[in-house]
C-alpha cells in the first residue's frame, strides 16, 4: 500500500508529504440536564495525501464522535465548541469548515465532493423510500454537471467497480433488497461517487461475517491505491488497524492517548490502554487458555474528575499522580506520543472548558 501520492520537483528531488486535512483542539460536547458530556475533548489529527490512518478506540471513546465532528453531522444536543479544521480541496484550495457562515457554506460543498463518508450502518443511513441507485445519482448530480442519465450510467460503474452482481438491476431496488454486503459496498460506492480526496469509514465491517469483512477492506485499499484516496478508518478492531493503515490514533474518553506508525504501535506500545488493546487479541502460536482483558469499561464523559482517564481501570497507575491532573500528549520519540505519566511529567494545561 502506498502510504502517500509521491511527486517530484524540477531537480528530480522527493518532495515531502503533503498534508490534506489537519484537525486542531476539537471539542465536541453534549448539553445534557445532567451535565456537559465531553465527547471529544481536545482532539488534534492530520491527514496526508493518499495516506490511511486509524482512530480506535473502545465502544463510547468518541471516535465516531469524531468522524460526524469533522463533517459537521453532530446533532443537538451535541455541538462542536471548539477547534479549528482545514482542508486542502480539489482545486487546491485551503479553506476552514468551523467557524462563520462561509465555515458552513464550504461545508455544504464539501460533504460527498471533497470528503466521503462511509456509515457505520447502511441499513439506517440510506432512505428506505427511495431505490439505492437513485440516491447515489442525487449525490452526483448535486455536486457534479451530470444529467440525471449520465448520472445512472455513473452509479451503474459504480456499483460493478464495488463488486455488485447485476448493476443495473440494483440500481433499481430499495436498501431493504439487497444483503448487508451489498448495501456496504453501495454505501462506498456513494462516498466514492464524485471522487473525493478523503474518505472517512466508520465501522465499515460491522455486522459483516469475516468473508466480507476481508473483501471490504480489500476493496477500500484497492480504491486507495489506484485513486489516490486518503481514508480514515474508525474502529475498535485492531485487526483492521492492522492491515489497513500505516498510522494510528488510539482515543480513550475522547482524547488521542498515543499516536504512531502502525509498525511501532504492534511492536512497542507505550500507554497502559494500547497494551490492554494489543493483550487481548488472539494470536498464532500463543497457547493460552484466556485472553486478556482490560478491567471495567470506558466511562461516561460526563461531569468527570481532573484526573486521567484511563486512571480507574488501569494496572500501572500511580496513586497522587494520575488522580490529581490531566497527563499531556508528550512526543516521546520522533513520530511517537502519549498522554501518560509513566513517560512524562507534563501537565494538561487548564482552559476555558476545564470547568464544564
Amino acid at each position: 500500500m502506498k502510504s502517500q501520492l509521491s511527486d517530484k520537483d524540477k531537480s528530480g528531488s522527493t518532495q515531502v508529504q503533503r498534508k490534506i486535512l489537519e484537525v486542531k483542539d476539537l471539542r465536541t460536547y453534549f448539553f445534557l440536564d445532567q451535565g456537559v458530556l465531553k465527547a471529544v475533548d481536545g482532539v488534534t489529527l492530520y491527514l496526508n495525501q493518499g495516506e490511511a490512518v486509524g482512530i480506535i478506540g473502545e465502544s463510547g471513546c468518541g471516535k465516531s464522535v469524531t468522524g460526524l465532528s469533522l463533517l459537521g453531522l453532530v446533532q443537538p444536543p451535541g455541538l462542536v465548541v471548539a477547534g479549528e479544521i482545514k482542508l486542502e480541496r480539489k482545486d487546491g484550495e485551503i479553506v476552514s469548515l468551523l467557524g462563520g457562515s462561509d465555515a458552513k457554506k464550504a461545508m455544504l460543498n464539501i460533504r460527498g465532493s471533497d470528503i466521503g463518508f462511509i456509515f457505520q450502518e447502511p441499513m439506517t443511513s440510506f432512505s428506505p423510500v427511495h431505490t439505492v441507485g437513485s440516491q447515489i445519482a442525487e449525490m452526483l448530480m448535486l455536486h457534479t454537471e451530470k444529467t440525471r442519465q449520465e448520472a445512472q450510467e455513473r452509479v451503474i460503474d459504480l456499483l460493478d467497480q464495488v463488486g455488485i452482481a447485476n448493476p443495473a438491476q440494483r440500481y433499481k431496488e430499495y436498501p431493504h433488497q439487497l444483503s448487508g454486503g451489498m448495501r456496504q459496498r453501495a454505501m462506498i460506492a456513494m462516498a466514492i461517487s464524485c471522487e473525493p480526496k478523503i474518505v472517512i469509514a466508520d465501522e465499515p465491517t460491522t455486522a459483516l461475517d469475516v468473508t466480507l469483512q476481508a473483501q471490504i477492506l480489500e476493496l477500500l485499499k484497492r480504491l486507495q491505491e489506484e485513486k489516490g484516496i486518503a481514508t480514515i478508518h474508525i474502529t475498535h478492531n485492531m485487526a483492521v488497524i492492522s492491515e489497513s493503515v500505516e498510522r494510528v490514533y488510539v482515543m480513550y474518553l475522547g482524547r488521542i492517548v498515543e499516536t504512531t506508525t502502525t509498525d511501532k504501535l504492534f511492536a512497542k506500545p507505550l500507554h497502559p490502554y494500547t497494551e490492554g488493546l494489543l493483550k487481548s487479541i488472539p494470536q498464532l502460536g500463543r497457547n493460552i487458555r484466556r485472553l486478556e482483558s482490560i478491567k471495567g469499561s470506558v466511562p461516561t464523559a460526563l461531569n468527570m474528575p481532573i484526573q486521567c482517564g484511563f486512571y480507574p481501570r488501569c494496572t500501572k497507575r500511580i496513586e497522587g499522580v494520575c488522580n490529581r491532573s490531566i497527563p499531556a500528549l508528550v512526543e516521546t520519540e520522533q513520530g511517537h506520543s502519549v498522554r501518560c505519566f509513566l513517560h512524562s511529567s507534563e501537565e494538561e494545561p487548564m482552559n476555558e472548558f476545564s470547568d464544564l
